[in-house]
């Protein structure tokens, strides 16, 4: 902290004096700024203070967080490759303060509940307290979905005690002004509410852009969900607000009654959905009203993401899965996928940094498998795999579709397997505006009187720039087609393939 070590007791003796010291936060460093901030909340927790200079406090130090926060997130989420200590610094940073603005809001509702006095303020403003204290929960559930990480029974526990406590208020349906960079006008039940939906909406298979734009996505078509303490045909997920557990999807079995029982479904917010989905199709134009920044192409498979997972029954599998139990070798990134299909290295991995998975369920799209050490920070949602089942025979590619941590060094992913049958191959320019040769991963399971996809370097693919390779003794003309998406260190791109020359015989 670059201040002195009395001025958290200074500032929770006198409010004001503690307004006069964050004006002097450094302006251009957020990270410090941030983290004397979560010192104040430290120290603010652990002191004997008043209700209402508490609250004043708590407030006073939340205002000062959110526009640190906001720039902080926008250089975790929109960095281009943020280093992976920086991203790390970030997370812990950002998670942590909305923990310490959590639990010190939490002690204000204690004080105004109570009716202590020198609690007046509090409990005139409950409301807004217990409104603060969902927000937050709220938000570390969020930072814990960027990383794929389990969220913690106390945290849910906590989360519905806020929320209870507003409906037994009779403030659960107040509208409230909250931080301009949360989005303004809000209440206790439709931030509750709105976590729900995160939760429910199967965000693990996102990487971390397309998360946060999930949620707002969330915020703008929530109004439509339908939320009620009885179960109806409709109804498509439930909780027990009083316990400590997550929203779920609907079974056939009875949930034992209790009054806090709720449950939820998507009314009209997935036609809303299409609706949006068809509107951005026509135009290529994010609409205003959704004060979104990003591309036309990048919200498209969030939107579809969301209306698949707001369906009365959940998604069915394209393919069967089924039980297995054994090692799989990995090797991930682009380079090392390239090294061991490549003719001339002969399918060895000697020397790369493969790891060993167990792969515990296999369909003809992809695998299940369990990490039991996670090795390194290049693990995540659209990593790029080259695998050898059983650790034997030809390599396979494939790619990371779902990412969720069941500890800090275990996690279950699952991976679409792009390809049975890649080979590695060198791609040169029909113009000059590449390098004259390109490695690249042929996927040869496609049609070969179709489209072919192949594995580029990132920022290899351009619409109009046509390519060639020789293979067989053949040089083979690649047209552009399309970018079908892309990664850390890869896209991958289709192309109509025509041959150019032959062998003479």
């Amino acid at each position: 902290m670059n201040t002195s070590s009395n001025k958290p007791s200074i500032a929770l003796i006198n409010p004001g004096e503690l307004q006069r010291q964050l004006a002097l936060l450094p302006e251009d460093d957020d990270s410090a700024a941030l983290e004397e901030i979560a010192e104040w909340l430290d120290a603010c927790r652990q002191g004997e203070v008043s209700g209402n200079a508490r609250f004043q406090i708590a407030r006073l130090l939340d205002g000062a967080a959110q526009p640190r926060i906001s720039a902080l997130t926008k250089e975790y989420l929109h960095t281009t490759r943020l280093p992976k200590p920086r991203e790390n610094q970030l997370w812990t940073l950002i998670h942590g303060i909305w923990e310490k603005i959590a639990r010190q809001y939490e002690i204000c509702v204690k004080y105004g509940r109570r009716g202590e006095k020198g609690a007046d303020m509090v409990r005139a403003q409950l409301a807004l307290a217990v409104t603060r204290v969902i927000v937050a929960w709220g938000q570390v559930i969020k930072w814990k979905g960027f990383r794929y990480s389990p969220v913690d029974k106390d945290c849910w526990a906590r989360l519905g005690a806020a929320y209870l406590l507003a409906e037994s208020e009779g403030f659960a349906e107040k509208t409230l002004q909250m931080h301009a960079e949360h989005g303004g006008i809000t209440s206790p039940f439709a931030e509750y509410l709105r976590i729900l939906i995160f939760h429910a909406s199967s965000l693990d298979c996102l990487p971390p852009q397309e998360i946060d734009l999930a949620d707002r996505l969330i915020a703008h078509t929530q109004t439509e969900f339908v939320f009620s303490t009885e179960r109806t045909l409709q109804s498509v997920w439930w909780l027990d607000a009083a316990t400590a557990m997550p929203p779920t999807r609907l079974t056939d079995a009875a949930q034992t009654p209790a009054p806090t029982l709720r449950f939820f479904h998507p009314g009209q917010a997935q036609a809303r959905l299409k609706m949006l989905e068809q509107e951005i199709e026509y135009s290529n134009v994010i609409p205003a009203r959704l004060r979104l920044e990003t591309s036309a192409q990048g919200l498209l498979p969030v939107i579809q993401h969301l209306a698949a997972c707001w369906t009365p029954a959940p998604p069915q599998r394209q393919h069967a899965r089924y039980r297995v139990k054994h090692q799989m070798v990995v090797l991930p990134g682009f380079i090392n996928a390239f090294i061991v299909v490549s003719p001339e290295f002969g399918g060895k991995s000697l020397g790369l940094p493969q790891e060993e998975w167990i792969a515990d369920n296999v369909s003809q799209g992809g695998f299940g498998a369990i990490v039991k050490e996670i090795k390194g920070d290049w693990l995540g949602v659209g990593a790029l795999l080259a695998m050898q089942p059983g650790g034997e025979g030809n390599w396979l590619l494939g790619l990371v579709r779902r990412y969720q941590r069941v500890s800090e060094q275990e996690a279950q992913v699952g991976i679409e397997t792009l390809s049975r049958r890649v080979t590695g191959i060198d791609v040169g320019p029909r113009d000059s505006s590449l390098p004259p040769s390109t490695p690249a991963l042929w996927l040869q399971d496609d049609d070969p009187k179709g489209d072919m996809r192949f594995v580029l370097p990132l920022n290899t693919f351009a619409a109009g720039e046509s390519l060639e390779f020789s293979y067989s003794g053949r040089r083979i003309a690649l047209t552009p087609v399309r970018r079908l998406e892309q990664g850390n260190d890869y896209e991958i791109a289709a192309y109509r393939a025509a041959v150019i020359a032959t062998p003479k015989t």
